[in-house]
């Protein structure tokens, strides 16, 4: 199974470009940040990462150098030829999905706008005050370990 899911920060501005047929097609780099940092050792991987179509147009849209991403896609391999006949080689990530990470940083906003909810405000909640209750907690272990039986219940199936 072939299958990539990263998040990291756009290291340069996203580059679209269309095929010969018209194809969108943008490709980009992130610095993914490593899990566990060596002395001496880069703190972070800086991942090639393509898009196509839709997915190509929304990066370059609404994606700038620094935005913090969400890729998940797959990892492929390419080779060419150059001019000279020098072999070349290509690993990188094609994206099938990408996502915000961050909220748009707007100076002149005042925090995000939220839809009533309805259960809420009916039960004479405002939104920002509500605060749902916590679950029951689940019954306490018994010597052996396991939850106990319900007492009075004798429907069951086994």
């Amino acid at each position: 199974m072939n299958n990539v899911s990263l998040i990291g920060r756009l290291t340069a501005p996203p580059a679209l470009q269309n095929t010969l047929n018209g194809t969108s097609v943008c490709r980009f780099s992130i610095a993914v940040d490593r899990r566990f940092k060596k002395e001496g050792q880069p703190t972070a991987d800086f991942i090639p990462v393509v898009a196509w179509r839709q997915t190509a147009e929304f990066v370059s849209k609404y994606f700038t150098k620094g935005s913090r991403i969400a890729v998940i896609g797959s990892i492929q391999t390419r080779s060419w030829d150059d001019d000279d006949g020098q072999r070349h080689y290509a690993t990188e990530v094609v994206a099938d999905n990408v996502e915000f990470c961050e909220s748009k940083k707007d100076s002149t906003s005042s925090g995000p706008v939220k839809a009533p909810n309805p259960a809420t405000t009916e039960a004479g909640y405002n939104d920002d005050s509500y605060v749902p209750p916590l679950p029951a907690p689940p019954p306490e272990l018994n010597m052996d370990g396991y939850y106990p039986m319900p007492e009075g219940d004798d429907d069951f199936l086994f």
